[in-house]
């Protein structure tokens, strides 16, 4: 079958000179209109649009009807593209894995053309066209990304350096921190932890430094309850120089009397007192009998009121036993309680890798360590 006959300006011209003759001749309409190989409507048209016109204007005259054309193509393309841009202005689209969830977007709900679609958020269609290498049997990092998820699963809010340290450290696996961030960001890991603003501020008691082992130890509480609603009292003490928890109690209550019990068992177990107690000022932290069992024996290192941030090793070690026990599970009985805690805290101690420690446990770091304390002149707190 013939296709449709599509006549140029001249052509066009010719023909309404020929018609014209024939017009002349006595030739009507539909017989001009056969003769000419149109109809009768495509020849009113046409001289419409084109009588009076010689060859080049009426060439000048498509042309510039067809530029039109195809500038209103453009405009159209152009509002798509900005309706599209709006669309996707959720933020900057970095990643190429971004951009081309942003074009699939498009395509999807706009339905827009992918050229159009590539075009706006700045994607080469040859980039968008590529499968990535990570979705392909081929990609080299197949295994590493199958551990970290692994890792992260049974980790939920742990980071990439703790994933590092542990490929690094207990998978002995040699592999780049960026790599693994890397990586670890492409698999989508990565959790939002909210950190409230810090506030500066000053003790109002002297401080001393924990520049070795048992020369500080924090002491805190928290608490949880059971699924019947009933409190959980949790006590936790660590060393600040080498991050190590050293009691743990977990009661439905805690009073004095009990506590100064737990030190004097902790002081026995780890080889002695320290030289000094960090605690805030709770009742029983400044009871009697505490003070009665510490007098000549441990000095005592009371936080400002109201400054949590002078006991920030304690406070970091409760968020994290909050964060990565307390939220994650539900205590049908004390006793389940005070298990899955003491679990956590021996996983602190010789499975938690610490930055701060060259991403040593504090197990391993506390074993060799030869630090002495320095007093600052001459004077600790009493």
């Amino acid at each position: 079958m013939a296709g449709r006959k599509r006549n140029s300006a001249e052509d066009i011209v010719r023909k309404l000179r020929r018609a014209d003759e024939l017009t002349a001749a006595g030739k009507t309409q539909e017989e001009i209109a056969g003769e000419l190989e149109v109809s009768a409507a495509t020849l009113y048209n046409w001289r419409r649009q084109y009588d009076g016109m010689d060859t080049d204007a009426a060439k000048e005259l498509k042309e510039l009807r067809e530029q039109n054309g195809k500038l209103k193509r453009l405009l159209a393309d152009a509002e798509l593209e900005k309706d599209a841009l709006r669309e996707g202005s959720e933020g900057k689209i970095l990643s190429p894995a971004d951009k081309r969830r942003a074009v699939d977007m498009l395509v999807t709900t706009m339905r827009v053309s992918k050229r159009l679609a590539c075009r706006a958020v700045g994607l080469a269609r040859s980039t968008y066209a590529r499968t990535p290498i990570a979705q392909t049997p081929a990609d080299p990092d197949a295994a590493l990304r199958t551990i970290l998820r692994d890792y992260a699963r049974t980790h939920p809010l742990h980071g990439f350096r703790r994933a590092w340290a542990h490929l690094r450290h207990d998978q002995a696996i040699a592999v780049n921190k960026k790599k693994v961030h890397r990586l670890w960001k492409e698999e989508g890991l990565q959790v939002r932890i909210y950190h409230p603003r810090k506030r500066g501020g000053v003790s109002s008691c002297p401080q001393t430094e924990a520049d070795a082992p048992n020369v500080v130890w924090a002491m805190d509480f928290q608490f949880d309850s059971t699924v019947d609603g009933k409190a959980v009292k949790i006590a936790s003490m660590i060393d600040e120089h080498t991050r190590l928890s050293l009691m743990n109690i977990v009661e439905r209550s805690i009073p004095a009397q009990r506590l100064v019990e737990e030190i004097g068992k902790t002081f026995a177990l780890w080889g002695g007192p320290p030289l000094v107690l960090r605690m805030d000022n709770g009742p029983e932290f400044i009871s009697s009998a505490l003070q009665q069992f510490c007098a000549n024996r441990v000095g005592i290192s009371y936080i400002a009121p109201g400054t949590p941030w002078n006991n920030g090793h304690i406070e970091s070690f409760n968020n994290r036993l909050r964060k990565e026990c307390l939220n994650r599970n539900h205590w049908t009985s004390l006793l389940e309680a005070r298990v899955v805690i003491e679990d956590f805290k021996d996983d602190h101690n010789h499975r938690h890798r610490h930055s701060s420690l060259g991403y040593l446990t504090p197990a391993e770091y506390a074993a060799p360590c030869t630090h002495t304390h320095q007093p600052v002149d001459g004077r600790e707190i009493d």
